[in-house]
């Protein structure tokens, strides 16, 4: 494998031009400028990010201390595929965000930190081992609280400490595994299979599937999982619509990012399969489907209900990747990509509504649809994936992991896990359906005569727009996806070892 110092762009571009963005002083940093310094990082990060996607094995190492403990960036099918995802989110999200946030006079500051993290969640993608992995996933965190904190209000501030408080904790209980692994393993490089030594973990099986359940756990604190999922609904109401987009579609996938690198590129399928931590997430990702459902039901508040959405469908995707077959492996990388398009288009949607009318409640949302019909369709064409209704990408995901649940042959999750997928379904079509039905036929009793335009101007629609139309041409033609995915499934699923028979 070569050695490219081209890796270097996409990840250190946006943070050193983010960095820049910060220490600028205020005068020169005008809307005009502004706008197009963060318009043009973005696109040339987005653009250097997908030669690193479409391009051969590479790698670079800029720090090595010892064998195990390196900085190395070595992007592999995984990495690429969810820096492909982070791509296309990030970058319509940044182009709403330039107009969204025009009146803002800390806009400079939100534009910083949107760069910086852009920079740092690719390189967590294309993150050779755990090490570079870990610092990366810590970085993300502390540079995307002030995204929360933005309009530095009280309850933005607390909205904040409390995802800083989560996240670290989760950072801890992964660190507790790390020690593991690295007395535990030779390597501490991504393989698919695992790195455990066969002939050190002899004797020490228990002690190495506690450690593999708070990796789980912790990574699953940025993913959601209940019973640590407090974060997310207190954190997006009061971050911008931008970053609630980001925070939602992308960032929670980080935590997603890694249990799939502690379940199949370090401890290995074949050493959690049929254990008890298999079993126990398997059960906490299933409570969080129905609870993130529930909840959002019950919720009147738009960006809130939203937020617990999000809590339900990431955990769609953790539960496929539990079950440990290919089927529904696929089908939770699928909705990795199509939950992050939907979700952020709907955000960017309410993030719109909000803008234009100031209304951030359900109940008032009554006839929205007469006066932001392209919005309020581009939101029911989401909410419609998002229930899994054909032929959007929703459904495709969800069929993935549905017939993989059904094919697993693993009692009871076999048959109770699609049981709980449909009844989300139609918790979630409960919940979002009836703002579009509202939206549009507000009843004979509405003050039609006082109907006036307030539809955002094209730098807002046109991000939703994209976003609506992956949401549509990927459940039309799949293939697009699976066929690109089909070689990750197959190798994370082809490895199998010697480590089985010792949990056996």
């Amino acid at each position: 494998m070569k050695d490219s110092a081209f890796l270097l762009l996409p990840v250190f571009f946006p943070i050193l031009a983010g960095v820049l963005l910060l220490l600028l002083p205020k005068e020169p940093a005008r809307r005009r400028i502004l706008t197009g310094y963060t318009l043009t990082v973005l696109v040339l990060t987005a653009c250097a990010a997908c030669a690193v996607i479409a391009g051969g094995p590479v790698q670079l190492t800029l720090f090595r201390l010892t064998d195990q403990l390196t900085i190395v960036f070595r992007p592999d099918l995984t990495g690429r595929f969810f820096a492909g995802v982070v791509t296309v989110v990030w970058l319509c999200a940044g182009v709403f965000s330039l107009s969204y946030l025009r009146h803002e006079t800390a806009n400079k500051r939100f534009f910083g930190f949107y760069l910086i993290v852009y920079g740092i969640l690719l390189a967590l993608d294309f993150a050779g081992n755990l090490p570079t992995f870990y610092l990366f996933y810590e970085l993300m965190t502390l540079s995307s609280v002030p995204l929360v904190l933005h309009d530095r209000s009280h309850a933005a501030i607390i909205a904040g400490l409390k995802y800083l408080f989560y996240s670290l904790s989760g950072a801890y209980m992964v660190l507790f595994g790390f020690y593991f692994l690295y007395h535990y393993s030779d390597s501490l490089d991504f393989t698919a299979g695992g790195v455990l030594d066969p002939a050190l973990i002899d004797g020490h099986t228990g002690l190495l599937l506690a450690a593999a359940f708070l990796m789980l756990l912790g990574f699953g604190v940025k993913a959601g999982l209940f019973p640590l999922h407090g974060w997310l609904p207190t954190a997006h109401p009061v971050a911008p619509a931008p970053a609630s987009a980001v925070l939602s579609g992308v960032i929670v996938k980080a935590g997603v990012l890694g249990m799939i690198r502690v379940l199949y590129f370090l401890f290995g399928a074949d050493f959690v399969r049929g254990t008890w931590v298999q079993t126990t997430v398997l059960i906490l990702s299933l409570v969080t489907v129905f609870l993130g459902s529930m909840l959002a039901y019950l919720e009147k508040g738009l960006k809130k209900r939203l937020a617990y959405s999000t809590v339900s469908q990431v955990s769609y995707i953790v539960f496929g990747l539990l079950l440990l077959v290919p089927e529904a492996a696929e089908g939770a990388l699928l909705h990795v990509a199509f939950h992050a398009c939907i979700k952020c288009c709907l955000f960017l949607c309410a993030g719109a509504i909000i803008f234009q009318t100031g209304k951030t409640r359900v109940d008032e949302l009554r006839g929205i649809g007469k006066e932001m019909p392209v919005t309020l369709w581009c939101f029911t064409l989401c909410a419609l994936g998002l229930v899994g209704i054909p032929p959007l990408s929703g459904f495709v995901s969800k069929w993935y992991l549905c017939m993989g649940a059904l094919d697993s042959g693993l009692a009871p999750f076999s048959w109770l896990g699609p049981v709980v997928l449909l009844i989300s379904a139609l918790l979630t079509a409960g919940y979002l359906l009836p703002i579009s039905i509202q939206g549009f036929l507000p009843g004979r009793d509405y003050d039609y005569a006082g109907l006036r335009s307030r539809e955002a101007g094209p730098v807002m629609l046109i991000p939703m727009l994209v976003l609506t139309g992956l949401t549509i041409l990927l459940g039309l033609f799949p293939g697009l996806l699976t066929g690109a995915l089909q070689p990750l499934i197959d190798t994370i699923h082809g490895m199998c070892g010697a480590i089985a028979q010792l949990v056996l």
